[in-house]
């Protein structure tokens, strides 16, 4: 039997399995940690920081950190809050996100936590980078100017053999994730469609499929992000 331990978040006790990461935790008892390069199913890897908490004083990431005996968490404090607007007025300046042309609007998790966390201008200038748009590939689309480095389709997207099809190029600022040339040849119907679903922004797109969810249909068009994990408090 799993060993249980008890932790408090924001003041409420909580019983858990000891070693689970704090963010499954926090969804099992239907309380929103928001995060961008999380995903269930996949390894964290703690890229975005959004998922940034307060335990037992210190600034960490709720999706790399186990659980355990004692554990005191603050997550929606007005700190808190405050650190995760930044960090999402951050992503917005350093890439292109021209939200009413892109196809991922009204579904994208970016814009999704700007909306609750109520960002109308970032604190920050725009960098307004010169990025590429790589159509080369034959089943998607590649918008540089969207990826936030998330490393969700490195995580999720496979090869036949296992292989990442997705994988980090250049270096420093200059970084971006591209398709590895030896496995392109590999994308399917069903592996393009999965890498548009698992980015969290309209960084990756199936080609020939765009705009097919109407306005006022669109995931976060009635209902915020994190609705779903607090439905029942």
């Amino acid at each position: 039997m799993a060993q249980k331990v008890k932790i408090t978040i924001d003041g409420k006790e909580i019983i858990a399995e000891a070693g689970k990461y704090l963010t499954d935790v926090a969804r099992e008892n239907n309380i929103y940690i928001p995060t961008l390069c999380n995903m269930p199913g996949l390894a964290p890897k703690g890229a975005c920081r959004v998922c940034s908490v307060k335990i037992n004083g210190r600034p960490m990431t709720a999706c790399t950190t186990p659980v355990s005996e004692g554990m005191q968490v603050e997550n929606t404090t007005q700190e808190m809050n405050e650190i995760r607007k930044a960090i999402i007025e951050a992503l917005f300046v350093e890439g292109n996100h021209f939200c009413p042309s892109c196809e991922k609007s009204g579904r994208c998790e970016l814009q999704a936590l700007a909306y609750r966390f109520r960002i109308m201008v970032p604190r920050y200038p725009f960098l307004f980078p010169v990025r590429e748009v790589d159509a080369s590939n034959d089943k998607i689309i590649k918008d540089h100017n969207r990826c936030i480095l998330c490393k969700r389709c490195i995580r999720a997207v496979k090869s036949k053999d296992g292989k990442n099809i997705f994988a980090f190029a250049k270096r420093g600022h200059r970084v971006e994730i591209n398709i590895d040339p030896e496995l392109a040849s590999q994308f399917t119907d069903e592996l393009a469609q999965r890498a548009m679903e698992v980015c969290p922004v309209g960084a990756i797109l199936k080609k020939g499929k765009g705009f097919d969810v109407p306005i006022g249909k669109r995931s976060y068009d009635l209902v915020p992000i994190g609705s779903d994990i607090e439905k029942n408090n």
